[in-house]
């Protein structure tokens, strides 16, 4: 047989190579090791499968819990919420530090590792056009606490149309009063000129004069009232509760006890209060995202005494398991929890 010349047999050769790589699968070396230089040991392939059985082992009961930022009072919930269910490898909650309250929402929708949150109930306004049918997308496991509007205003302001066109202070951006705060002045028919720093800053402004109010959404009561030495005529303006508030909204009222250096006894101050609700994405009954919240309502509900004793937060001691949340419907095996601690109680000794 003749044989080619030198030169067209390297081009044949690598030709061939080329087209092995072409039809090669693309990630294989990745996952096969390969020898060193030496008679040193190979590289480090795939895990032995033991060492995978235990990952997927971990990751089984872990629950990722979108709490909100550092400083709130949300992401302190939920670290105690994950302390008190924590069962090693059976149940492990894992809270995230977030943008805030309000933004929890998003982190639930769009997240990967998050199958709860903690969020205020009138953060699904903002997705009604974004996410229609929110409401089918998201279920709560639990109402933890009222946040209360508190409506601060100087001795001039005597309602609240009084604070038309004027700087009303909402707190920092991802807080739940600058994200409440102007959503419920939208629905009260009110234009305001928004400020957004912090409220110590505000608060100053409004001894001063240089703001006419401040809004705080929180549970009361609020130590910058209860603490503060504030002159004869600064004041909480009253908010009636009416069919504007119904649908996130909850009716609640300050009350002298609370803010004895402001309110006189006897008096009480109408208010509205933005529930805070333990959230879920709506998983399917099928899913394993849905067993572990399911889990994690079992262990939580029936652990609740272990929160409202000393060394929790205090808030832990006024939450009713079976309060509900305002335009949503509740996780069922969390109703059907509740459903069987009722028939529990009916039945005879």
């Amino acid at each position: 047989m003749k044989t080619l010349p030198r030169p067209c047999l390297l081009l044949l050769l690598a030709a061939l190579v080329l087209a092995t790589m072409a039809v090669s699968p693309s990630g294989l070396g990745a996952q096969t090791a390969r020898p060193t230089k030496g008679n040193g040991p190979a590289a480090r392939g795939p895990l032995p499968q033991p060492q995978q059985t235990e990952k997927d082992r971990m990751n089984a009961w872990t629950v990722g819990l979108a709490g909100g930022l550092l400083e709130g009072a949300p992401i302190r919930l939920a670290a105690e919420m994950a302390r008190v269910v924590d069962d090693g490898a059976n149940l492990h909650l894992i809270p995230i530090v977030t943008r805030g309250a309000t933004e929890n929402l998003n982190s639930l929708l769009y997240l990967r590792g998050v199958d709860t949150a903690i969020i205020n109930s009138d953060a699904l306004e903002e997705y009604k056009i974004q996410v229609p049918g929110i409401r089918s997308h998201i279920t709560y496991l639990l109402n933890l606490f009222p946040s209360e509007l508190h409506i601060f205003v100087r001795p001039e302001i005597t309602n609240l149309q009084d604070l038309a066109g004027k700087i009303v202070n909402f707190n920092t951006q991802g807080t739940a009063a600058a994200y409440s705060g102007p959503l419920i002045f939208s629905r009260l028919g009110i234009q305001v000129e928004q400020t957004f720093i912090p409220h110590q800053v505000a608060l100053e402004q409004l001894r001063k004069g240089e703001t006419a109010a401040v809004v705080f959404i929180t549970s009361k009561p609020v130590d910058a009232f209860v603490r503060g030495r504030w002159d004869a005529g600064f004041k909480f303006l009253p908010v009636n509760y009416d069919s504007r508030f119904e649908d996130y909204y909850l009716p609640a009222t300050l009350e002298a006890n609370e803010y004895p250096n402001l309110i006189k006894q006897g008096e009480r101050v109408s208010t509205i209060a933005v529930p805070t609700a333990l959230v879920s994405f709506n998983w399917t009954p099928q899913s394993n995202r849905y067993q572990r919240v399911a889990r994690l309502v079992d262990y939580l509900f029936s652990r609740i005494d272990r929160l409202q004793a000393p060394g929790f937060d205090q808030k832990w001691k006024s939450i009713n398991l079976a309060a509900t949340v305002p335009g949503l419907t509740r996780f069922q095996p969390a109703q059907e929890w509740l459903d069987r601690k009722a028939r529990s109680a009916q039945a005879p000794p």
